[in-house]
């Protein structure tokens, strides 16, 4: 990369050669060409934009994973490099920074604008600023600044999602449904383990000793720009063995009779590749709906075991282990409310104790509903030609349509509204004009 263009995308130039090692030879030569080895040019009068990229390509990107590179890459590219590129690294100011952060909280998103507004959220204005002061602590230890301009600068808060866990009633709806979706082993696998999506979707069936019960994590799988990508997890903890319960076991011996791929649960659609995080995703939110419960993360389910993992009696450091945490402390962190809930169910037994209360009598005094029988939906699929409608999140639903244009290939068009009703009416209105449109270039063709 040698630079970035006016819409702030990279511009680039390659070399060819027999070898790796005389491709590297050339590689060398053409960055020493472009500026890139600057280690005898590095000053302090130099361009902030030229020193963030020096510091991504030398100290950072080596020891980063490629989703973080790829995050990386995009603040620079869309964010640092067009608002403070042209500032010299020693002129560089606190008040350029909060200038700059405060016009990303207001205007700063330059994708998908029309969806989510023009500012960028709470966590990627802090993540920005990650990077510049990661990059100025390196300018300062380099001697080319005397101190770090981003330290003091005020951020915008930093928000968490709230944990969202399934209740008993709502496993076994989500279950029943997960069944009818041809989906139940994958979810009921989740649920008993609390693994990640990446490692849950990376397992293969030579992870898992039939005969001992146990189940290897190794890997995970991820997107990196548009490619499913295999590789072992971020931390040595996330590297375990856990033992799966025999009516588990029997569950996946069954449902390995029709499984005919290496992966645990293969892709749908290609060949030896395993199934893609996002679809698993999108259908888990599907099967939730149909199922009557609360719409939550893919990552809630986790919580969901944790949760329940606790509530019946598993000590915190076997469910750290279990989960793949680097600590205990981290597990208490994350679960300090459901270890306060058993805290006061502890102290309700002793004064239940002491007071000569009994459960019998507490529960007469409050009475439970009993649980009605769910009945899971029977797989209601589109017709062809009618499109598809999916919900991105709380207030947006997608509507698509693709059909075969008369070069035989699929061309797909969107519509966006903020509920189903209304995305419905947009996609009929979108699939007659597509139609109408298709019709007349079948009839100028013919």
């Amino acid at each position: 990369m040698i630079g970035y263009d006016e819409n702030g995308l990279p511009k680039t130039k390659n070399v060819l050669a027999k070898t790796k090692k005389e491709c590297d030879e050339k590689l060398d030569a053409l960055k020493a060409e472009c500026g890139w080895i600057r280690s005898k040019t590095v000053k302090s009068d130099m361009r902030f934009g030229d020193w963030v990229e020096f510091w991504f390509e030398h100290y950072c990107k080596p020891k980063l994973r490629p989703t973080t590179q790829a995050n990386y890459e995009s603040r620079i590219r869309h964010h640092i490099v067009p608002e403070l590129g042209h500032i010299r690294l020693d002129k560089l100011t606190q008040a350029d920074l909060q200038k700059f952060y405060n016009k990303l909280k207001t205007e700063g998103r330059v994708r998908q604008v029309e969806h989510y507004g023009e500012g960028l959220s709470n966590r990627a204005v802090r993540g920005c600023h990650a990077t510049c002061r990661a990059a100025l602590d390196k300018a300062v230890q380099e001697g080319l600044i005397q101190e770090n301009p981003a330290i003091g600068c005020k951020l915008p808060p930093k928000k968490t999602r709230e944990m969202q866990v399934l209740t008993r009633e709502e496993m076994q709806r989500f279950l029943l449904q997960a069944k009818e979706e041809n989906f139940f082993e994958v979810f009921l696998l989740e649920l008993a383990t609390g693994l990640r999506r990446g490692e849950l979707l990376a397992l293969q069936w030579d992870d898992l000793n039939f005969e001992t019960g146990e189940l290897r994590i190794n890997k995970q799988v991820y997107r990196v720009k548009g490619d499913l990508t295999v590789s072992e997890p971020k931390t040595k903890a996330s590297i375990r063995t856990i033992i799966l319960p025999p009516v588990l076991l029997e569950v996946l011996s069954e449902y390995k009779k029709g499984v005919f791929s290496r992966w645990m649960f293969p892709s749908r659609i290609k060949e030896d590749a395993p199934m893609d995080p996002a679809w698993c995703r999108k259908k888990m939110h599907t099967i939730l709906e149909l199922a009557q419960c609360k719409r939550i993360r893919f990552h809630d389910l986790r919580h969901t075991f944790a949760t329940a993992a606790l509530e019946n009696g598993m000590d915190v450091k076997t469910l750290s282990a279990i989960i793949g945490h680097t600590s205990a402390a981290t597990t208490l962190d994350i679960y300090t409310h459901i270890t306060d809930t058993m805290q006061e169910e502890a102290a309700a037994n002793i004064d239940r104790g002491i007071g000569k209360v009994t459960e019998a009598e507490e529960c007469i005094e409050r009475p439970q509903k009993p649980t009605e029988e769910f009945q899971p939906v029977k797989s209601n699929r589109r017709k062809p030609g009618t499109g598809c409608v999916t919900q991105i999140n709380d207030h947006l639903w997608e509507g698509r349509y693709s059909p075969k244009w008369i070069d035989g290939k699929k061309r797909s068009r969107n519509v966006y509204a903020h509920t189903r009703e209304e995305c419905e009416e947009k996609l009929v209105v979108l699939i007659r004009e597509m139609k109408a449109e298709l019709a007349q270039l079948k009839a100028q063709a013919g």
